[in-house]
């Protein structure tokens, strides 16, 4: 009997691409966004189920189809007939949580299988980083073919960071920034997670900072065409529309907007002057694994995350 092969994808868009492409083998279609609200170490669990059908319904309206997703999930319950299984994950936050929280599943699912990752990014002849969906058909087939073998101290690496990102003290996480691995983006990952809390000095996360500094550099004439540029220019963070949309809505104390344009405000010029601190005023807890936003700050100075006043024993 010929080997079989399970691919586990990022998402739907790339699924429906490698059917195009002829991909002809298992696909399990992942469709978490892992990187924002609460998780618990144990993913095969239904504890994990609850809080995260609770969180999705709350923070984003998301009606999660339980029984679309014991589905997919069940591909797990048979890997005997596969011979490997790859990871199709891409270079930014989004993505590594999600690949992380997947590995992780694999081995408490006791799955011992080879795995393999194929992860976009830098393209040669390309200048911005890519998506495995942007990817030309001839660009994906060259991905596949330079798949990478993940080693054990890959797997335990991402056991040690789901422990870690479920836990309540992410300064843990900074020990492996400069940890080797096959993971050639995971040091980005792990930088832009820590600056997602709030800068000591202006209380912005560098996304948000980042998204005011379009505003005040560029002609931006809605709500819309921010959000465009937001999704462009957001680095190694890899968020889609609903999570930015949200971020923006928080944001609108420091703009202005009239019919033909948004512009800062005089909190907003404040808030990159970094002369008052808005993270209360923001009023943005979400929870990030094993603790919330407002929790933390990050200071430039001493490089890691420190406790908010209010939460300091």
């Amino acid at each position: 009997m010929a080997e079989q092969i399970l691919h586990i994808t990022n998402g739907n868009v790339l699924t429906d691409y490698l059917r195009e492409l002829d991909f002809t083998d298992d696909i399990l279609t992942w469709q978490e966004m892992l990187c924002e609200g609460p998780t618990i170490p144990a993913i095969d669990s239904k504890a994990f189920f609850k809080l995260r059908v609770k969180f999705l319904k709350e923070s984003y309206d998301i009606e999660v189809n339980s029984n679309e997703l014991q589905a997919e999930l069940s591909k797990l319950n048979h890997t005997d007939k596969y011979s490997e299984i790859n990871l199709w994950f891409e270079y930014d936050l989004f993505c590594h949580i999600n690949l992380i929280g997947v590995i992780n599943l694999l081995h408490q699912k006791e799955i011992d299988k080879p795995l393999y990752l194929i992860c976009s990014g830098r393209v040669d002849g390309e200048k911005n980083l890519k998506g495995l969906g942007e990817l030309s058909p001839v660009q994906i087939k060259s991905h596949y073919k330079d798949k990478v073998l993940l080693t054990q101290d890959d797997i335990d690496l991402c056991i040690a960071l789901w422990r870690t990102y479920c836990g309540t003290d992410h300064n843990i996480l900074k020990p492996y920034i400069v940890r080797p691995s096959s993971f050639k983006y995971m040091t980005n990952c792990l930088k832009a997670h820590l600056k997602r809390f709030p800068h000591q000095k202006s209380g912005l996360s560098v996304l948000e900072d980042n998204i005011l500094r379009l505003v005040r550099d560029n002609h931006i004439n809605s709500y819309h065409h921010l959000l465009g540029y937001s999704l462009n220019y957001q680095g190694y963070y890899g968020f889609g529309d609903t999570q930015m949309k949200r971020i923006i809505d928080k944001l609108s104390i420091f703009f202005d907007a009239s019919e033909d344009k948004i512009k800062l405000n005089r909190k907003g010029h404040e808030a990159l002057l970094r002369q008052h601190n808005f993270a209360a005023e923001l009023d943005n807890n979400i929870q990030y694994g094993g603790v919330k936003r407002l929790e933390y700050q990050f200071s430039v100075d001493q490089n890691k995350l420190i406790k908010t006043v209010a939460n300091v024993n």
